[in-house]
């Protein structure tokens, strides 16, 4: 049940957008308090618009995680940074997360200017402070200046080590309208736990496999069964090409073994249970490429 708002309650939609590798899924589960998106060190990590949810005594904060906005050279990247252009134009409040330990770049100059056409208030969210080297006022330099020329507010912080991300609450909730809750306020994400399995299967695959396979990697969660003491997950990995396929497998199974008990262990603790997990590898030549596929492996521009 979700109950009725106190009065003076505010609520909104925050679409957390930026470009690739910018620490957007780590900033959103340190903010909602749980892993709910998949982090790793490979650019392009985020594929759906994933909605992450705080609720305060004073307000709701629902997050809309996005994918990284980049120039894509497929169909599914054409997808990925439709589906972020979308969110943009859907949400209440944009958060605009930039790497705050390198200078002002052309791939944010470009979000910039696509941020420049819409109404909705932009915050800009410099991250990875922990990371600024001593000469760190060039780096501050280029983003005030971006921020001044745009009249944006500007919050530093680091989604890795939580600091500053007390102020960058504050700010999100100052700028947030009288609402109702919209969700219940011990939900910390809208998707699925089917959902949430096949990413924690995937964030391993890139992980474990780095820039050998990453972007050619879907899953397909086919089966679920729940029994009182355990929970026995049957999912397939599809990649692109035989070798991919040879890569995911190892030698005697060895790299699909590790894959399998590392994410078997996340997915325990997303649903505080036992877990029997079974991966079957399958090649699926070129997915990315067609649009029928991608609907079939859950990838379609939103509405």
């Amino acid at each position: 049940m979700i109950p009725q708002a106190p009065p003076g309650f505010k609520s909104g939609f925050i679409g957390i957008i930026g470009r690739p590798n910018v620490g957007k899924s780590t900033l959103m589960n340190h903010l909602v308090g749980q892993k709910i998106a998949i982090t790793s060190p490979v650019a392009q990590t985020t594929r759906n618009r994933l909605r992450g949810i705080l609720t305060t005594p004073e307000a709701q904060l629902i997050f809309v995680d996005t994918p990284g906005i980049h120039k894509p050279h497929h169909q599914l990247g054409e997808v990925l940074v439709q589906n972020a252009k979308i969110a943009i134009e859907s949400v209440d409040i944009v958060l605009f997360v930039v790497d705050g330990s390198s200078v002002c770049g052309t791939g944010d100059l470009y979000i910039s200017e696509l941020l420049n056409r819409i109404q909705t208030p932009v915050i800009l969210g410099l991250n990875k402070i922990d990371r600024q080297p001593e000469e760190f006022q060039q780096i501050d330099g280029s983003y005030a200046q971006l921020a001044k020329s745009l009249q944006w507010q500007t919050v530093k912080f680091s989604a890795k080590t939580g600091t500053g991300l007390s102020e960058l609450q504050g700010l999100l909730i100052e700028q947030l309208e009288p609402g109702p809750m919209y969700y219940p306020p011990d939900l910390v994400t809208d998707q699925p736990e089917r959902f949430i399995m096949g990413e924690l299967i995937r964030e391993q695959i890139l992980l474990l496999t780095r820039e050998e396979v990453p972007h050619s990697v879907a899953i397909a969660i086919d089966m679920v069964e729940e029994t009182p003491t355990i929970t026995r997950v049957f999912a397939t990995i599809h990649v692109e090409r035989d070798s991919q396929k040879g890569i995911l497998i190892g030698k005697g199974g060895a790299m699909l073994k590790a894959i399998g008990s590392a994410a078997r262990e996340q997915i325990q603790k997303l649903i505080a249970g036992k877990v029997y997990l079974e991966l079957f590898v399958k090649v699926q030549p070129k997915w990315r490429h067609s649009r029928v596929r991608l609907a079939d492996l859950g990838y379609r521009v939103e509405e």
